[in-house]
């Protein structure tokens, strides 16, 4: 458990716990540290969810990305090559590293790892 110090409303360093609540007794502010510690670890989540290219460059919907590496696609003899220019990518998050789900000219749907691409 968490130990804190002060009040996150008026700074205060008298304040007591109260079952799962901590109470200032100067403001009447209550919160809960179990709710607090869920919403700065969402935080933290929320910023990890940006999709960065190859660069660092931060990537939304919509945007149009270039290739950067020969990718060998698995299943098929076909190969992406480098410069290829990807339009209207979707961020997508598969849990195997491939986070823009995308259609590219000549092969169809395929999905990539932002790190092999850079935004256009």
């Amino acid at each position: 458990m968490q130990t804190t110090t002060h009040c996150p409303k008026c700074n205060s360093e008298n304040i007591y716990e109260d079952g799962n609540l901590w109470i200032c007794p100067e403001c009447s502010h209550e919160w809960n540290v179990h709710a607090s510690e869920a919403a700065d670890s969402e935080a933290e989540v929320e910023e990890d969810l940006n999709v960065r290219d190859a660069n660092g460059t931060i990537l939304a919907d919509g945007d149009s990305v270039t290739v950067i590496k020969e990718l060998k696609i698995k299943g098929s003899t076909s190969v992406v090559k480098v410069g290829t220019k990807v339009r209207n990518i979707r961020l997508s998050d598969q849990g195997d590293g491939h986070d823009i789900a995308c259609k590219i000219d000549g092969i169809g749907a395929i999905n990539l790892k932002s790190e092999f691409v850079r935004k256009a």
